[in-house]
């Protein structure tokens, strides 16, 4: 029996550290869509050489393969706003996990790079999804003074599974007769296992996404309070706070009706402010060149000296560091701010950048190769390691954690899907003009990235706002500009 301005009567409540752990326990089933979209978009750095060689690709031809699963990003991201405000975000988990298997199979079967670019671009839909809806979910069942940490799991997962994907690649590589070119103990070429093997996280996600409960925002919007109820009492633990939540989240819908995009204009350049913000931030996210570390590291550290054993080595300990600094940004998101943590990561990538720079551009040129000395060598290795240390401690994990909790919830998803899509076209962009901004020299290409780090930290001291401690309901107010906390 329920009251209608109250909990059910006679209910037990959750412990609040119980709901806290069952809070947790969600964001990291659906963070499970991060470590897929992790995987896939690294498993093909420790191929890309064998790719070259089986299929006689030129710089320009590898540069639209590695990239080609980005355009299907942007392309899932900019639907499963909608779809998931139409069907549920635990739906659009569903459908994204069975599109990363049959991503993975189409992979490995590939005959040539064209059909190898399209089962990338399969992928890359459900990257793009899983990209909108982990961030979306984990922001709507989070308690407001988790939710930093927990958005954070985003990153967390995104970044083991760049981890996995690159010490299974090595592993592949390492037992095969001839690397990543060679043949595999169990039959086939050892690239095309690199990719098969993303059927064992996608299967799990799909599996897992299965069991969790829906978003109480969307419960809300689909008027089925009882199960929003439910959701909120597992996930607070304060039974009295629940129906005052509902009725928060019913002012903050405002309308019934179908999100459109047109929802999403405003006065500046036809869009609201607060999405323009979205907007520049995953674009930045992306300008600093974080992914030509992951997509490109292997070939890259070849390039200045190292073996294919040796390269593949230092891809995972750049991202060990990775995965130890994102546990940096979970202790510190929620104690110290989403935009202190912006500006110490824009700064910090600054210069260890500008030291890549530098170093890269003032290496000899050896048969049309730099090769770093013993002094610039191991300083471009300390170089690349702190850029990923601030990258992973800010710029990686709080980008996600502020897409899914600044756009108010009638928006949330749309603005989220049109953010993410921005993201994933600036990352492509990066990712297919590297190989042609490389030919001009890594210190080209590097300065190029470090000044794009420096234009985010102006950003983001000029536009950016606060969003730790508020709730949901309340993002509202960062419509008003010039919102700092």
């Amino acid at each position: 029996m329920t009251t209608e301005g109250g909990d059910a009567v006679g209910r037990p409540q959750a412990e609040p550290s119980h709901s806290a752990a069952i809070a947790a326990l969600l964001a990291g089933a659906a963070a499970l869509g991060g470590f897929l979209f992790g995987y896939d978009t690294s498993v093909i750095n420790g191929t890309v050489e064998a790719l070259k060689s089986q299929f006689h690709l030129n710089s320009f031809v590898v540069g639209l393969v590695v990239s080609s699963a980005l355009l299907g990003c942007a392309v899932g991201a900019w639907f499963a706003g909608p779809l998931a405000d139409r069907f549920g975000r635990v739906r659009v988990m569903q459908a994204a996990a069975l599109l990363f298997v049959v991503s993975a199979l189409g992979s490995a079967l590939a005959f040539n790079a064209w059909d190898l670019t399209f089962w990338r671009v399969v992928g890359g839909l459900a990257i793009g999804a899983a990209s909108v809806i982990a961030p979306a979910y984990i922001a709507e069942i989070a308690p407001a003074d988790l939710r930093g940490r927990l958005g954070s799991l985003q990153q967390m997962a995104i970044v083991l599974g760049i981890f996995a994907a690159l010490v299974v690649d090595y592993m592949i590589a390492r037992v095969s007769d001839g690397g990543a070119a060679g043949e595999f103990p169990w039959g086939g070429t050892a690239w095309r296992w690199m990719f098969a093997s993303a059927v064992v996280p996608a299967v799990i996600y799909g599996v897992i996404a299965s069991t969790i409960p829906e978003s109480p925002r969307y419960l809300v919007k689909k008027r089925k309070l009882d199960q929003a109820r439910q959701v909120l009492l597992k996930v607070t633990g304060r039974g009295g706070d629940v129906d005052l939540k509902i009725r928060d989240i019913v002012r903050s819908l405002t309308t019934e009706r179908q999100v459109k995009l047109s929802d999403l204009r405003g006065p500046r350049l036809g869009l609201r402010p607060i999405v323009w913000v979205g907007i520049l931030l995953s674009v930045f996210q992306q300008f600093v060149g974080i992914n030509v570390i992951f997509y490109y590291s292997s070939t890259l550290w070849q390039s200045v000296g190292f073996s294919e054993d040796d390269a593949m080595i230092t891809s995972v300990i750049t991202s060990v560091t990775n995965v130890v600094t994102t546990l940096i940004a979970i202790a510190l998101v929620d104690k110290i701010g989403r935009r202190r943590l912006l500006l110490v990561g824009a700064a910090g990538m600054a210069v260890t950048l500008g030291t890549m720079t530098v170093c890269f551009a003032t290496a000899p040129v050896v048969g049309g190769e730099p090769h770093l000395g013993e002094v610039a060598g191991p300083l471009a290795l300390i170089a690349a390691n702190l850029y990923v240390l601030f990258f992973g401690a800010t710029w990686g994990p709080v980008v996600w954690v502020m897409l899914g909790e600044m756009f108010t919830n009638f928006i949330r998803a749309s603005a989220l899907a049109v953010a993410a899509a921005a993201q994933w076209i600036a990352n492509w962009l990066i990712t297919v003009s590297f190989p042609g901004m490389a030919s001009l020299g890594l210190g080209f290409a590097y300065g190029f990235y470090a000044l794009c780090a420096a234009i985010a930290f102006v950003f983001v001291l000029r536009d950016v706002p606060e969003t730790r401690g508020r709730e949901l309901e309340d993002m509202d107010q960062l419509e008003t500009p010039r919102v700092r906390a």
